[in-house]
């Protein structure tokens, strides 16, 4: 497995024969993607999902399937962009790569914004490691073991203790810093000195991709 950060919460996956791309939002790099299996979108804000780059990415990759939260999804389909939903628990295939969406809603903001879908996913294939992206929720059953958990690093929604705890919940092999497009460099470090410090009683090992290029896992 072959993962490369391209910014923030996205994240370009190779891996049992497919390439897959994850939420391709609007602090993210992605204008010289091509051949892509599939795109997914954990849920609709416009850091995951950037509407005004989403057409020349499918123009680009135009054997892409499209596959977004239920929220999303109804967005979508009134601008006539083909796309398939992912519903928690109902797995299905890229490839050689099987996904398993977890998770349901977008955590808390503030109790005055309505909450909207928010669907993780779980990423596995025969001979491969897990990863685990939760989009913008700390709260999904994961169905399985975690080689790789992506960990939102800061957001209005999360506080580091909750992170924290999140990643000791999850239990993974190693983690992988996401959603920190709003932190300074030395606010950043911070941050994942808490999370690899504390994710588990003797510490997690940090895969920090922050304009380091490819993690072969």
């Amino acid at each position: 497995m072959e993962l490369t950060l391209l910014g923030h919460s996205c994240v370009l996956i190779e891996a049992a024969g497919s390439r897959v791309m994850i939420d391709p939002g609007n602090f993210s790099a992605f204008s010289d993607i091509t051949d892509l299996d599939a795109i997914l979108v954990t849920h609709q804000h416009a850091d995951h999902l950037d509407p005004e780059q989403l057409p020349a990415l499918l123009q680009r990759n135009p054997g892409a399937s499209l596959h977004t939260d239920p929220d999303t999804a109804e967005i979508l389909a009134r601008e006539e962009i083909p796309v398939t939903r992912t519903q928690p628990g109902e797995v299905f295939t890229i490839g050689g790569l099987t996904i398993t969406p977890a998770g349901s809603q977008h955590a808390v903001i503030t109790e005055y914004i309505p909450r909207i879908s928010n669907v993780g996913l779980y990423l596995t294939a025969p001979g491969e490691p897990a990863f685990f992206h939760p989009g913008d929720a700390l709260d999904a059953e994961v169905p399985g073991d975690v080689d790789l958990l992506g960990v939102p690093v800061n957001a209005p929604w999360c506080a580091v203790k909750e992170t924290v705890e999140f990643v000791r919940r999850i239990a993974p092999v190693a983690v992988l810093p996401i959603h920190d497009a709003l932190l300074t460099e030395p606010g950043r470090d911070i941050y994942l000195r808490h999370i690899g410090g504390y994710g588990k009683e003797d510490g997690v090992p940090v895969h920090d991709l922050h304009g380091a290029g490819t993690l072969t896992l």
